[in-house]
């Protein structure tokens, strides 16, 4: 990873805990149990929307880490074959099965991020 991406990583990360520090209103109950009408009618960031937004934030995260694994594998397996041929059999299978491992634990992450949008 490069370091403009851990920077970049980091702020987002950062910015997605302020945003779950920003307070919401409650909801106030009358005497009679009834809920009463909130304070704030109306409130740009929510406890639902910072959730959301990590959500959203944690799949692209995901799908980013699984892309940049996925194209190293490539680039390694590329190079290996172009450095020993013969081995190009052993070589492509242990590069499909690591790919389908990151692959799924890339897909695994994205669904719980999604899931957390929802």
């Amino acid at each position: 990873m490069s370091k403009k991406m851990a920077t970049l990583a980091l702020v987002m990360m950062a910015t997605g805990m302020l945003l779950m520090l920003v307070p919401t209103p409650a909801a106030a109950q009358d005497a009679d149990g009834v809920a009463a009408a909130p304070a704030v009618e109306h409130t740009l960031i929510t406890t639902d929307g910072a959730r959301k937004l990590g959500g959203a934030i944690g799949a692209g995260l995901a799908l980013i880490g699984g892309a940049a694994g996925i194209g190293r594998i490539g680039a390694a397996a590329v190079e290996s074959i172009a450095r020993q041929p013969q081995a190009n059999g052993q070589i492509s299978t242990a590069m499909i099965i690591t790919a389908a491992l990151i692959e799924g634990a890339m897909l695994f992450a994205v669904i719980v991020g999604l899931l957390a949008v929802l």
